[in-house]
């Protein structure tokens, strides 16, 4: 199933794709696309609905975030060999790990802000995990049961902030509107392997990142295994998994976000998003 959520920000409504690629609105079954839902059983509930009898809705409507109820957004760094080196950084001998605010969430075509301050606002296509299954010190072989689904990520970054201040990562991933995710969260049923799947990003229609869930360090069965031994993680909970090469941090010379840009991206099966970059406000 490709679920999703849809309407106003802050008033979004469940529903998913049917065969013929129009939304249908769940609300009249499902509380939101979080908690019990995620879980195997409530995801068997919606998939047994009559999908032909869910109520229609405009394809113009505006789509949010396809998860709700995330209590941690926890992303690994450098997980693509390739990126590694183009950022001047060594293969890690484990994954890195770094949070992202949950405040930093929004839908996959909302606009992106360039913050206050910001001359260093990148780009990062990244897949993502919904987790749907309580995981805690779960062996890298039950790891994928305790996943609902997949979506596409962009893991924004502002790299001064990131890199040439104090402190950790953190304060250069969370600014908001560094967090959309989504259009879909794409059961698992439906994505087999997920270290198989193509990705992109295009700024103002020029390619930059062209990559492969295959060349990943660490795979997802062994970054969820790898997460549960420090933190539980919960139905909701959205790990970013890492980015191929191509950010703006890697050109020669090193090229950014400026207000105007238009960024698309997107994953094999996964759908695709579209922003427009503004500057905040």
């Amino acid at each position: 199933m490709k679920l999703l959520r849809h309407g106003p920000r802050g008033a979004e409504k469940p529903g998913l794709l049917d065969g013929q690629g129009r939304i249908r609105d769940l609300s009249g079954h499902v509380d939101d696309i979080a908690g019990r839902w995620l879980l195997p059983e409530g995801l068997a509930e919606i998939a047994a609905l009559p999908t032909d009898r869910l109520p229609l809705v405009d394809p113009a409507t505006r789509l949010g975030a396809c998860v709700a109820g995330t209590g941690k957004f926890v992303c690994i760094g450098l997980n693509y060999s390739d990126h590694a080196a183009e950022t001047g950084a060594t293969v890690p001998s484990e994954p890195v790990i770094f949070m992202k605010a949950t405040s930093a969430i929004q839908g996959p075509d909302d606009p992106v802000e360039i913050p206050r301050g910001s001359t260093k606002t990148d780009w990062e296509v990244e897949l993502g995990v919904v987790i749907g299954k309580t995981a805690k010190y779960v062996s890298e072989a039950e790891a994928l049961d305790h996943v609902a689904g997949y979506c596409v990520v962009n893991d924004l970054s502002e790299r001064e902030f990131q890199i040439e201040r104090q402190g950790q990562w953190t304060k250069g991933k969370s600014c908001d509107s560094f967090g959309p995710i989504g259009p879909w969260l794409v059961t698992k049923d439906e994505v087999p392997d997920p270290q198989a799947l193509d990705m992109w990003l295009e700024v103002n229609g020029h390619r930059y990142q062209n990559g492969s869930t295959r060349t990943m360090v660490y795979g997802v069965a062994h970054v969820v295994s790898y997460l549960s031994r420090f933190m539980s993680l919960h139905p909701g909970d959205v790990i970013s998994t890492g980015t191929p090469p191509g950010v703006g941090l890697g050109l020669k010379p090193p090229t950014y976000l400026k207000p105007g840009d238009r960024i698309e991206l997107g994953i094999q099966g996964l759908g695709r998003q579209r922003q427009e970059v503004r500057a905040a406000e």
